[in-house]
C-alpha cells in the first residue's frame, strides 16, 4: 500500500513538472518570438551563431515545448509511451539549458529553476522506470490502473 501511494504521488509530481516544463517552453518561445527576444538586448547573441531571436525562440516553442507536451500528455493519458517521452523532454530541457548558457555566456536564476526542473523530471522517470531500486516500479495498464511491483 505505502509503495503504491508513493507511485502515484511520483506519476503526479510527473505529470506537474511535464506540465510546468511545456507551458514555460510554450509561453518563453512564443513570447520571445513575438517580442524579440522578451526584453533581451540583442547583444546577447553577439557569441552565437544566431542574429535574430526567431530561430532561438522557434526551437523553444516546437522542440523544447512540443516534446514538453508530448510528455505531459502521454503522462496523463498513462500510454505505454509515457516514460519514453518524459526521458526525451528532460533530457532536452537539460540540453536546452546547457547550451543556452555555454553560447550566451551568461547566466539567470531561471536557468537554474529550468536546469533543476529538467533534472528532476529524468529522476521521477528513473524512480517510476524502477531504475532506483528501492523506489517502487510503475507496471503501465491503461488509465486509471497503477501497480506496483518491487
Amino acid at each position: 500500500m505505502r509503495g503504491e501511494k508513493l507511485t502515484r504521488l511520483e506519476w503526479r509530481l510527473a505529470i506537474a513538472v511535464a506540465g510546468f516544463n511545456a507551458l514555460s517552453a510554450i509561453g518563453g518561445g512564443a513570447g520571445a518570438l513575438l517580442t524579440d527576444g522578451l526584453g533581451a538586448p540583442r547583444s546577447i547573441l553577439d557569441s552565437t551563431p544566431f542574429r535574430s531571436f526567431v530561430l532561438p525562440a522557434l526551437i523553444l516553442l516546437v522542440v523544447v515545448g512540443g516534446t514538453q507536451t508530448v510528455a505531459a500528455v502521454q503522462l496523463v493519458r498513462r500510454a505505454p509511451s509515457s516514460l519514453l517521452w518524459s526521458a526525451v523532454a528532460g533530457f532536452g530541457m537539460i540540453i536546452w539549458i546547457t547550451t543556452e548558457v555555454m553560447m550566451i555566456l551568461g547566466f539567470s536564476w531561471l536557468q537554474v529553476l529550468y536546469f533543476a526542473a529538467g533534472v528532476l523530471q529524468l529522476a521521477l522517470t528513473f524512480a517510476l522506470l524502477g531504475i532506483v531500486s528501492w523506489l517502487p516500479r510503475l507496471e503501465l495498464g491503461g488509465p486509471g490502473r497503477l501497480s506496483t511491483r518491487r
